[in-house]
């Protein structure tokens, strides 16, 4: 009779590899809490603060209380940015640090990825063009799910923004929260905010895809969803997309700029989304953020970056952050590559606020 030993027979005898071909860590031990104080962080990944000062300055510009809340320890950290960038001297600089647990409690916290996508529209229907997107109803916490919504429960209740040559382009922007539509009868450029959900669960297609056997959980990927899309009927993608029932509205967002659910311009690998009761909008954390070959391989290395929380999500708990890429196909390949692990530091001043070394 043939015996397989577990993992926990082989620790004794051998030990267990850990997987570290996403970009697994296992520098820290165990973590006890979700977030956990430490007073040292020990990082040899490579420094790139480039964007963090032009996103706080987005933050101040945009919203006064965000300003009020945050415009000191955006001033802390743009110092020791250009004067150190050591993370072993953050604390010179009156900045509190707590370490994310991650699902592991381990530190491994997953990375994705989100953009804003750019897809064809028009004002009115037409044989090719029929798929409508629709703005938020006043439905109050019952709302009709996506397959109602598809059924025309909607129809002809004004709420339309536009209509689509598919079901897919705007469901991807849905995933995304937002992204700019191109309306070629007219040559306009315009771009659609998120304005609510029908309230019912998130489900992704990708794990539907995948439970289903139709694509294999290593080939997984944005790409491997629209590659999936072209080669099926419109009715099998439709039956695939009703596996989730939460659907999202959109709405005209004047001055054509992307923004997160904070109300705040995104800029490119500066911003994040990520579990507003972890971290409020707003709030700058410190980051090793695996860095992808243009297959969407890791490297193996990360890289240390200061990203701004402004952004949240259905998907996006705990221990896992959305890292926004830009606008386009090439942001939208790049971001549909992520889904590999860094770690993970919650930045906050202490009180009272330290004086910046110098000065």
């Amino acid at each position: 009779m043939t015996r397989t030993l577990t993992c926990a027979s082989v620790l004794i005898l051998f030990g267990c590899a850990q997987p570290t071909e996403r970009g697994q860590q296992y520098l820290d031990g165990k973590l006890e809490t979700t977030l956990e104080r430490t007073d040292q962080i020990e990082s040899e990944a490579p420094r790139d603060f480039e964007t963090f000062a032009a996103q706080a300055k987005k933050v101040e510009m945009k919203s006064p209380s965000l300003k009020a809340k945050y415009q000191n320890l955006y001033a802390q950290l743009n110092v020791w940015a250009q004067e150190s960038g050591d993370p072993q001297e953050l604390a010179k600089y009156g900045v509190n640090v707590e370490q994310l647990a991650g699902a592991d409690k381990k530190g491994n916290i997953l990375f994705t990825g989100y953009f804003s996508p750019v897809i064809e529209m028009r004002h009115t229907p037409d044989h090719l063009f029929k798929y409508p997107v629709y703005a938020k109803p006043e439905c109050g916490s019952v709302c009709p799910t996506r397959a109602q919504i598809y059924d025309g429960a909607l129809k002809g209740k004004g709420l339309e923004l536009g209509y689509a040559s598919n079901r897919i382009d705007p469901f991807l922007m849905e995933v995304q929260g937002s992204g700019f539509v191109h309306y070629a009868d007219n040559d306009e450029l315009d771009y659609f905010a998120y304005a609510g959900k029908n309230n019912q669960p998130y489900v992704s297609i990708g794990r539907i895809l995948i439970e289903r056997g139709l694509v294999a959980k290593e080939d997984m990927s944005m790409k491997a969803i629209k590659e999936w899309v072209a080669e099926n009927d419109p009715a099998t993608v439709k039956e695939l997309l009703e596996q989730n029932p939460s659907y999202v509205f959109f709405q005209h967002q004047p001055g054509a700029e992307v923004v997160g659910s904070a109300g705040i311009p995104l800029l490119p690998m500066a911003s994040v989304a990520a579990d507003r009761s972890l971290f409020p909008m707003g709030t700058p954390i410190l980051a090793e953020v695996p860095l992808l070959d243009a297959h969407g391989k890791w490297t193996g290395v990360h890289v240390l970056k200061l990203l701004i929380v402004l952004d949240t999500g259905g998907a996006v708990k705990g221990g896992h952050l959305d890292l926004y890429h830009g606008m386009g196909a090439r942001a939208g390949i790049a971001a549909g590559h992520y889904r590999h692990f860094g770690r993970v530091w919650k930045l906050d001043l202490t009180a009272p606020p330290l004086q910046i070394p110098g000065n």
